[in-house]
């Protein structure tokens, strides 16, 4: 390695452009090389907690380890929550005791909850001790909610106040109380059973004179929150109405917490991200993973595939003797498959992303599936022009290049029934159609192609 001279003396880019390239990775870990604790604390102080979770996400598991232990008394709790979850373990397993205190008092409870659900106990117990009495009891309380629900989701910090109050009186209680949360958006309005009854944003509050009543001053668009309401439909609301916080109540419509934006799209982009993940067959996973877990992942959906593709050839089979004869059709059936497939995967994401949205239901579902049957029968009608005269030009025979352009209509009108009608199916019946539409618009498409294009040639061709 080299002495390092170079890479110290390097002016990095400014504080204000700080970037994650290579040449600031090449200095942190020569810092950690050489043990140089001032070093490493300077390289890593203008970097954002999300950068340095990157940082830790992308060095292997011996550097991750070195440097963890060099920084460890600058450790952010904030780091922890951006990691990725199969290494934020490992990382908190480095951390001393006192370090790992200190990194999780300064969190919200939502924040705090979000890193403990998916640690094993003796971590969830090391992260609880670290907690003060109240705020320890404030997370488990939210632990007690069902997984993935909006109780895991919210927050236990919230700034309310009674609806007879004004102004005034919710500025004064403000200014007076130093346990506010470091960012909130509503003080949210009670009445005495603790029932929500409004939001009252601070620009309101801050442009109102002290006199005017806070339930004048409700927010229109005010959305309740049942604990134990799935988090997908949190975020659903959140995008759908528009909110920027919104409280959660208990059973009896007591107020228990709240939920604010940044937590709402968290959960939409993991929806989304999971969504194209599943769709290409790969699951929940990152880089980080071992390649044991990565291939377990992968592998029950792979040997999925080679079942549809062992029914496509047992199709294939079926019209053997007319492939003998006419071994043109060799050379173009992977087209008419290869064709369906592309359409039929054109139509499945669209129909998968209107299903996690709900912009597609039951009142327009059969409306959907005309148009791409429709938008399928366009194509194929353009695509068995082509293929038409493909078969003319190359084979010199004119019926070769009808049988290929009929099987493309064929084909790519059941692609576009498909990739529409399959994940909605698996929806009803309650499969995930993220999970498993793929493999089945697949083997319809090769099925339907092969079939039709080997079939309509032993009809005609013979």
């Amino acid at each position: 390695m080299s002495n390092g001279d170079d890479i110290i003396g390097t002016e990095t880019a400014p504080e204000d452009a700080y970037t994650l390239d290579r040449r600031l990775v090449a200095q942190i870990l020569y810092a950690v090389d050489t043990n140089d604790q001032e070093r490493l604390a300077a390289l890593m102080e203008p970097l954002h907690a999300a950068d340095i979770a990157d940082l830790l996400e992308q060095i292997n598991a011996f550097d991750r380890a070195r440097l963890i232990r060099l920084y460890d008394r600058e450790f952010d709790g904030e780091i922890l929550s951006e990691l990725d979850e199969s290494i934020r373990e490992e990382v908190i397993a480095i951390l001393t005791p006192q370090v790992l205190a200190e990194a999780v008092r300064d969190l919200d409870s939502d924040d705090v909850v979000d890193l403990v659900e998916d640690l094993e106990e003796p971590q969830q117990e090391a992260i609880l001790e670290a907690l003060e009495d109240s705020d320890r009891i404030a997370v488990e309380q939210s632990l007690s909610y069902p997984e993935s629900s909006a109780g895991r989701l919210m927050q236990r910090e919230v700034v309310m106040a009674p609806e007879h109050w004004t102004v005034g009186q919710a500025i004064d209680f403000m200014r007076e109380r130093s346990d506010l949360p470091a960012q909130f958006y509503h003080v949210v309005v009670v009445n005495p059973r603790l029932n929500p009854v409004g939001n009252v944003t601070l620009g309101r509050i801050m442009s109102s004179r002290r006199d005017v009543a806070l339930s004048d001053l409700f927010e229109e668009t005010f959305q309740v929150i049942p604990a134990d309401q799935d988090e997908e439909d949190v975020a659903y609301a959140f995008n759908q109405y528009h909110l920027i916080s919104a409280p959660v109540v208990d059973g009896e419509g007591r107020l228990v917490g709240v939920i604010t934006i940044d937590d709402a799209m968290a959960v939409l982009d993991e929806e989304h991200e999971e969504d194209i993940l599943r769709l290409a067959g790969v699951g929940e996973g990152s880089l980080s993973d071992r390649v044991v877990d990565t291939t377990k992942r992968r592998f029950p959906w792979l040997a999925v595939n080679l079942l549809t593709a062992v029914l496509a050839s047992m199709v294939i089979a079926l019209f053997e003797d007319t492939i003998a004869q006419f071994v043109a059709l060799a050379v173009l059936m992977p087209i008419v498959a290869s064709m369906g497939g592309n359409a039929g995967t054109q139509s499945l994401t669209v129909a998968v992303r209107a299903l996690a949205t709900r912009d597609l239901t039951g009142s327009n579902v059969w409306r959907v599936i005309r148009r791409e049957a429709l938008v399928g029968l366009v194509n194929g009608l353009i695509f068995a022009v082509v293929m038409g005269a493909v078969g003319i030009v190359w084979f010199g025979s004119p019926l070769l290049g009808a049988v290929i352009g009929v099987a493309m209509v064929i084909n790519l009108v059941v692609a576009g029934l498909a990739g529409t009608a399959v994940p909605v199916i698996l929806e009803k019946i309650g499969v995930d159609p993220a999970l498993a539409s793929g493999a089945f618009v697949t083997t319809v498409t090769d099925v339907v192609g092969f079939f039709a294009f080997l079939g309509l040639a032993g009809v005609v061709l013979l």
